[in-house]
């Protein structure tokens, strides 16, 4: 399996991606579960290009902080620029398993598809409940790619299209098994909210449509899928639009948990 690389090519798609109408829905989705108030000490684990980051400075205020921490320095260098001038909020390079936060300290913690590229994601609940004070709370957030529901007049090309872009995740379908891995982690009160994202109009303010060139630039030359049939589904994708036959949708869950105070 060869996953994802996070260099500066794939940074900026995903920056890209991250404008979008139905990314900012879902960060408006995500702080509205994590309910950050002012004053509070956030984490972003797997922070990205740090639009959360950004974004949570102003929930939090001058009197919080962020600290964004993320694997990959091409990631880190789109979010130092993101939240230049924001005096509190700190990055920090580290895996989602070794984070750099002090124990017990921080009140609120987001991971927002960033478990599904994790081997490991016990290690990683393990080490974001060390870092949470008693009461703390995280807001997770994954995809099921098997949810992916894409028309295409070639069914057997999309069918390799999407096994193959299955590769760049460790798991393709962690939301089935997050909750129990977060009560064996030691949260409590474990709940999940599904969130739709679907377009039968090719709209490049839409998850699907803008995941396309991310999807071809992974797929193309890899596995069963050759360079040309590449370009050619994701041809193929804005021909279904101009036609107005596009269909996309997936589902995204929201898991929310609390550490203990007992």
């Amino acid at each position: 399996m060869s996953q994802l690389t996070f260099d500066e090519k794939t940074g900026k798609q995903l920056e890209e991606l991250y404008r979008v109408g139905d990314s900012v829905r879902r960060r408006t989705l995500v702080r509205s579960a994590l309910s950050a108030a002012p004053g509070e000490r956030i984490l972003d684990v797997g922070c990205g290009p740090g639009f959360f980051c950004a974004e949570l400075a102003g929930d939090v205020g001058p009197e919080g902080s962020v600290l964004g921490v993320d694997a990959s320095p091409q990631m880190l260098a789109l979010a130092a620029r993101r939240c230049d001038g924001l005096r509190n909020v700190a990055l920090q390079q580290a895996e989602a398993t070794s984070l750099p936060a002090e124990g017990s300290s921080f009140d609120a913690a987001i991971c927002v598809q960033v478990l599904e590229y994790v081997p490991d994601v016990s290690a990683a609940l393990a080490g974001i409940h060390s870092a949470l004070r008693p009461g703390g709370r995280v807001a997770v957030w994954d995809v099921d790619w098997a949810t992916v529901s894409w028309h295409s007049p070639h069914p057997d090309r999309m069918a390799r299209v999407l096994d193959t872009w299955e590769e760049h995740l460790a798991h393709p379908s962690l939301p089935r098994t997050l909750a129990p891995a977060l009560r064996t982690a030691g949260f409590a009160r474990v709940e999940m909210e599904a969130h739709s994202f679907t377009s039968a109009m090719f709209d490049p303010d839409t998850y699907g449509a803008a995941l396309i060139p991310v999807i071809e630039s992974f797929v193309s030359g890899r596995g069963a899928v050759t360079e040309d049939e590449a370009v050619e589904w994701a041809a193929e994708q804005a021909m279904l639009g101009e036609r107005g036959e596009y269909f996309f949708a997936c589902t995204q869950f929201c898991f929310t948990a609390t550490r203990p105070t007992g």
